[in-house]
């Protein structure tokens, strides 16, 4: 832990919320509604706004999901292999109490820290917004860090280098994954198959959203549940 951590979390522990102010918060940390649930539905609205530009903003959205795609099997990958970093919540030598003590998931105890997956996914999503309409994707980005990363950092989670390291790694997948020279190979080939079978590129456009809103967690569920019954 660097002491850039340190003294944030030891800013953050020492803000005292009314209780009904902390569980709001723990409620925008844990619900998917404040996560994807308003952030997905940003990307179907570029995909149906008409306009001189739809192409490119279609190739843009199929890049920008698989953005996401990438970013948050990168994140899993990286906190696999990585050295295990115990979340501040669960690290006895910080002498930090946070607003989530009382709630503690034991999910999280297992799961490395570093890096944010949510940061990487949800960076992702929302740089590729603002690379399409800046306006909505500057709101799209305020609206990442105040409301999914901001809550993971006040509720010890994550150290704030969690975050910052995720963001940074989302950014650069979706720079990357939406330049020119990508796209045309990528999201252009994936938009000419879509215009030709819109029906199932509709059905597994909506299954892809709907595992990136929920970060796939109840298929991780299915699977470690299988392979316990095994």
């Amino acid at each position: 832990m660097t002491s850039f951590d340190t003294v944030i979390l030891g800013f953050l522990t020492q803000i005292h919320l009314a209780p009904l102010l902390n569980h709001t918060i723990r409620v925008i940390a844990g619900l998917y509604t404040f996560k994807g649930f308003l952030l997905i539905p940003l990307l179907w609205w570029i995909w149906f706004e008409p306009g001189a530009r739809r192409e490119w903003q279609r190739e843009m959205t199929i890049a920008t999901v698989a953005s996401g795609l990438i970013a948050l099997a990168v994140g899993r990958l990286l906190a696999h292999f990585l050295p295990f970093r115990v979340r501040p919540i669960y690290n006895p030598d910080l002498h930090l109490h946070f607003a989530s003590e009382s709630l503690r998931e034991a999910t999280l105890s297992s799961w490395s820290s570093f890096p944010s997956d949510h940061a990487m996914l949800w960076i992702a999503i929302s740089m590729g917004i603002f690379l399409i309409w800046r306006r909505i994707g500057t709101i799209a980005i305020l609206y990442t860090v105040l409301f999914i990363c901001l809550p993971r950092a006040y509720l010890g989670f994550h150290y704030p280098t969690d975050l910052i390291a995720g963001a940074a790694i989302g950014v650069a997948i979706t720079y990357v994954m939406t330049r020119d020279a990508v796209r045309k190979r990528t999201a252009a080939p994936a938009l000419r198959w879509a215009m030709r079978f819109p029906g199932p590129a509709s059905m597994l456009a909506f299954l892809v959203c709907f595992e990136l809103v929920t970060q796939f967690d109840e298929l991780l569920q299915l699977f470690h549940s299988m392979v316990k019954a095994v």
